[in-house]
């Protein structure tokens, strides 16, 4: 429901500007936006929205929602999705031209948002609104947002005393340029190493594909041989399958000590590590909590640390048993059949690839061979058309790349969104595959923007005119990825602020992204998304049925790794005393052997130095919050339990009445009602851990 207060903005949108930063007329104008555009379009923003937020701060009238939230969400938005735009850049195309410019801008960026959440004068707005009686008027969504506004501005230091104030955005700005340090040094450090083979014996083992690509990487740099980097679609391939362990040995020491005191001095995220984490401690305590941890879970499903810490001991406890076994048979098998009496951390991969070829008679790299892109995209799209009846259609758009496509997603011929589509590995672009909101979709007085995603991987691309085929795990994060794509797409939500994956708390998040992974376990699904990269048959049935008695090979061994990572994570932000500075990285990898010796099976040798690449918790939004993946894991299998219960007997999980049931209860309403609300109007009751554990085979027979 509207309030009656006039709203106070312009009658028309504003003129697209020269600057093409400044234009939000249409897409993102990547063909014209420079490097130099970056500073007058930000600091314009920047001005823009002082002097809107100075304005409605001196205005004597009661606030009201159209004169008063209206224009801070809009003003708001457009600094956000110009900024959106420098960072994006900055993560697939990190030159130092780009890189200058996001970082020059950084600090002006962070004091400004630093700055709005510590306004006192705003927050007073806010509360105004929220206390007077114009709320009763308001929809449950917009009381929902002003709650959300009003806890963020005390976690934003809003209530804190003025003195205390420029101390708190300090930690604020600094914290923004560790982790956009940190996150540089990674991509510098993986790019900074590689293994050149020149004689061919040593390419025993290595696919073909990967041979070629490596081949095609040497001769981009006029050398002779094969060029292997740290790049995932360069160093899987080499762990898993080559022959030679010394070169195994190498690539796996490199990896694992990128980014560290052990390689360039200059690129260690050791020091990194330490001042973000005092920088946390300090803020938490300046907010009145114990520790950061709890800072961390106020907007999220999760009550407590206790609580998470109780839910991952439950299930550590749970797999643990199923992991030890994984890796007694694992070893059994290295000795017996490879000759490896003792199993060195850089033989998991190439060990366990060959224990999953005798033992259900296939490999990764056969596999690959029927998911050659193309049909995968089809094979994706076809899934999101059985499920929710939209189509999804081939767009031009400016692009940053060549290599990036662009699509729309129509309901009926109404257009729905967009998204970009950026599946390869390259030098410039920062590692992993994530989702990002390029426009969200909202309702102004101008009329409606619909959203706008980017879907970005890292896969290996085509060689030499061959199409990129990819593994099932690859296939995996694809869907993953199109699932937070689509939680961000299908949005029916007008409201910036819970439009999408705004406002979701962050540990329901990965439900969507994580629901999506199970399609590509299904049947009907594969045949529809492979043929052989060279015959054009699909998947035969028989390395279908070989490929499911193997999903969950290692689940106990996979499921202990991301437990060890969460509890890391949640007990470094709740037990690490950083009060009297930068913690010493001894202390972090001292706490990381303690819950190793707790849950892990495998225990990575003393150099190893994991959290130096951790940029889930020290470069991303994850800190405190990893255990978000396992928690959303839960929601996930339970949610596709539903699409089981509904195929059951028909041959197909694509159940187009539950897909539309999806839809309307979890991706139709992004943040515009708690998480867990959303999940029962599903399911028709509380989740509950049973699927996951069937799922990931980790159920002892009664």
């Amino acid at each position: 429901m509207h309030d009656s207060a006039t709203p106070h903005l312009p009658s028309s949108p504003p003129p697209a500007s020269a600057n093409p930063l400044l234009d939000f007329s249409s897409l993102p104008r990547f063909g014209d936006i420079r490097p130099m555009h970056v500073e007058p379009a930000i600091r314009s923003l920047i001005d823009e929205n002082r002097r809107l937020i100075e304005r409605l701060t001196a205005d004597p009238a009661p606030p009201s929602w159209d004169g008063f939230v209206g224009p801070m969400d809009e003003a708001g938005e457009r600094l956000s999705r110009a900024w959106g735009v420098v960072g994006h850049l900055h993560s697939v195309l990190d030159v130092p031209e780009w890189r200058e410019a996001y970082n020059a801008m950084l600090p002006e960026v962070s004091r400004f948002y630093a700055e709005v959440g510590q306004n006192l004068a705003l927050f007073r707005k806010y509360k105004a609104l929220h206390d007077g009686p114009a709320f009763a008027t308001l929809s449950p969504v917009r009381q929902r947002i002003l709650e959300h506004a009003l806890r963020d501005f005390r976690l934003s230091g809003a209530e804190l005393p003025d003195a205390q104030k420029p101390r708190f955005q300090a930690i604020q700005e600094e914290q923004s340029q560790l982790a956009a340090k940190f996150s540089e040094n990674l991509l510098d450090a993986t790019n900074a190493h590689a293994e050149w083979i020149e004689d061919e014996t040593g390419l025993a083992g290595i696919p073909e594909d990967a041979r070629e690509a490596a081949r095609a990487a040497a001769e981009a740099e006029g050398r002779p041989g094969w060029k292997f980097t740290l790049q995932m679609p360069a160093y899987l391939p080499v762990m898993q399958y080559a022959d030679d362990r010394a070169l195994r040995a190498r690539m796996y020491r490199a990896y694992a000590t990128r980014a560290s005191e052990l390689g360039k001095p200059e690129l260690d995220n050791g020091p990194l590590i330490g001042r973000i984490l005092a920088l946390r401690d300090e803020e938490a305590h300046m907010l009145g909590y114990r520790n950061f941890a709890e800072v961390s879970l106020v907007p999220k499903m999760a009550d407590s640390p206790a609580q998470v810490l109780a839910f991952l001991h439950e299930l550590a406890a749970r797999a643990k048993p199923f992991a030890e076994q994984d890796l007694e048979e694992l070893k059994a098998f290295a000795r017996a059949e490879l000759g490896l009496d003792t199993l060195e951390p850089w033989d998991l991969a190439y060990a366990s690839e060959k224990l999953r070829e005798k033992r259900y008679a296939y490999s990764d790299q056969e596999v690959k061979q029927y998911f050659p892109e193309p049909k995968v995209l089809d094979g994706l799209f076809g899934v999101i058309r059985a499920l929710y009846r939209v189509d999804i259609l081939p767009d031009e758009a400016p692009k940053w790349d060549p290599d990036v496509r662009f699509f729309r997603i129509e309901k009926d011929a109404a257009l729905v969104g967009h998204f970009y589509l950026d599946l390869h590995a390259r030098s410039t672009k920062r590692g992993g595959a994530w989702m990002d909101s390029a426009r969200s979709r909202h309702r102004d007085v101008w009329g409606s923007d619909t959203p706008l995603a980017y879907l970005v991987c890292n896969f290996p691309g085509p060689v030499n005119g061959r199409p990129a085929t990819f593994t099932h795990d690859d296939v995996l994060t694809l869907f993953h990825e199109c699932g937070h794509g689509l939680h961000h797409l299908l949005t029916q939500v007008d409201e910036l602020a819970v439009s999408g994956i705004h406002g979701v708390e962050w540990d329901a998040v990965e439900l969507p992204s994580q629901f999506m992974e199970n399609f590509c376990w299904e049947w009907d699904v594969l045949q529809g998304m492979t043929a052989h990269v060279d015959s054009g048959e699909p998947l035969p049935r028989a390395l279908y049925d070989k490929m499911i008695a193997a999903k969950n090979f290692q689940s106990g061994m996979q499921t202990v790794r991301q437990l060890e990572f969460s509890l890391f994570d949640l007990r470094l932000h709740a037990e690490v005393d950083a009060s009297s500075g930068p913690v010493p990285i001894e202390r972090v990898m001292a706490l990381l052997d303690e819950v190793r010796g707790e849950v892990a099976v495998l225990i990575p040798p003393p150099w190893h130095r994991f959290p130096h690449s951790f940029s889930h918790i020290f470069a991303g939004g994850y800190a405190a919050g990893y255990y978000s993946y396992k928690w959303a894991e839960v929601l996930s299998a339970d949610a596709f339990e539903a699409f089981e219960e509904a195929g059951a007997g028909k041959g197909s999980l694509l159940d187009a009445e539950t897909g539309a049931r999806f839809w309307r209860e979890i991706l139709a309403v992004g943040g515009s009602r708690p998480a867990l609300e959303s999940f029962k109007a599903f399911r028709g009751r509380e989740p509950r851990v049973d699927a996951l554990l069937r799922h990931n085979g980790m159920v002892t027979p009664a």
